[in-house]
């Protein structure tokens, strides 16, 4: 181990050391271990701080900051069939691929994360960490934004009615952080605040928030700031997070959620300054608006327009606040499977994602939306890397 650590220059040693403590986390470390492992002790120390850098986002001198959007994962989904556990591995192998073909500064997990209708075990937070073990793995930080099916009940399927019945349920098996038992099987799902306090808890590399509890059950609904390569204290892009609610509650943006963006974005940006670019998963209905009716034709991007817009239950304000603030450039939403374009609404971009997991519907290929921000000047590009290592719709956003 010293003659591998003597090799490794600063930054490898500390992704070295974040992954080292992923580990740590993940079997569950003892706090009276650590008190007899000085050692231990040290490196949990350090990576803390270090996390705690990381968590403030700044773009680094001469390089774009860089943004994947993995969209509509769905872990999870027939958890009871070997079908189900392999479109895990594959959408794995879809993030890795991205992953190392982009090395992202950032990631964002846009929705439907996991298939929690599908999941029949207590403790869904099990596959959501998986799902965002890739990103984990390589000591990058990410944010997550919820979908309708991330805390949706679980369904009895039809087949478990009728011969052979109710097939074995693979628990896995229970740990520090995880109920045990009968309990453990009990069909129960996890609530949407389950899910973002696990991750929160187990992950020192997640800008995940709670976000305002006079939002919930709304959860996700948060602010990033992207700094200046030049001062830390300096924003360059806002990034806001909504939950656009499903599985549990309406799919809506709610009145409350667009007075709470109207008061923040006034409060941190008060004369639309900076750039901003808003985050949510089920698009809002402005979105049926531009869709392109059949062929992508500019002044539209993208490569596949294959199914009717999947749009949000009611309209209660948010897109009229957008569309009036200047600074406001783009909406990234996910949902629809079969979509992944961008075209232009008003003063701002609408775009979707790309489908990235092999859950959920649609047999179109595999791949991830990736955003670009250059500092200076200030662009914001974006195209779509396709699992086979493909690029394509690369569009200018802002300039």
């Amino acid at each position: 181990m010293k003659r591998q650590l003597a090799h490794l220059t600063v930054s490898s040693f500390t992704s070295f050391l974040f992954i080292l403590l992923q580990s740590i986390l993940a079997v569950g470390l003892d706090d009276r271990q650590q008190a007899h492992d000085p050692a231990q002790s040290l490196l949990k120390t350090a990576l803390q701080q270090k996390a705690e850098e990381i968590k403030s986002l700044r773009v680094r001198a001469g390089a774009p900051f860089k943004i994947a959007l993995f969209a509509d994962l769905h872990f999870g989904e027939d958890a009871w069939t070997e079908w189900g556990p392999q479109q895990d591995v594959n959408s794995v192998e879809v993030m890795s691929s991205v992953l190392d073909d982009e090395t992202p500064d950032f990631v964002i997990y846009l929705g439907d994360v996991i298939t929690a209708n599908n999941i029949p075990i207590a403790n869904a937070s099990l596959y959501w960490d998986k799902a965002i073990s890739p990103t984990r793995a390589r000591g990058i930080p990410w944010a997550s934004v919820f979908g309708n099916h991330d805390d949706a009940p679980f369904e009895w399927p039809v087949e478990w009615f009728s011969p052979p019945g109710i097939p074995p349920i693979d628990c896995p098996a229970p740990n520090a952080s995880s109920c045990s038992g009968e309990k453990y099987c009990s069909f129960r799902g996890t609530q949407r605040i389950e899910l973002m306090k696990k991750e929160i808890e187990h992950n020192l590399l997640t800008l995940s928030k709670n976000g305002p509890k006079d939002l919930w059950p709304s959860i996700s609904n948060y602010v990033l700031q992207l700094s200046s390569s030049d001062d830390p204290e300096s924003p360059l892009l806002f990034m806001y997070f909504l939950d656009s609610g499903g599985g549990s509650y309406p799919e809506v943006i709610s009145n409350a959620q667009a007075e709470w963006f109207q008061h923040i974005s006034q409060e941190i940006n008060p004369d639309s300054r900076v750039p901003e670019i808003i985050f949510w998963h089920i698009p809002s209905r402005a979105y049926r608006k531009v869709a392109p009716r059949l062929t992508i034709c500019k002044p539209c991007v993208g490569s596949i327009n294959k199914e009717k817009v999947a749009a949000q239950e009611a309209e209660l304000g948010i897109m009229d606040m957008l569309a009036k603030r200047s600074s406001v450039k783009a909406v990234f939403a996910g949902h629809n499977h079969g979509l992944d374009w961008c075209c232009p609404y008003k003063k701002l971009w609408l775009c979707f994602a790309r489908h990235t997991g092999y859950g959920g519907y649609g047999n179109w290929p595999r791949g991830a939306r990736i955003l670009e921000i250059n500092d200076q000047p200030f662009c914001i590009k974006s195209w779509i890397r396709m699992e086979d290592g493909n690029v394509h719709s690369q569009i200018i956003l802002s300039s």
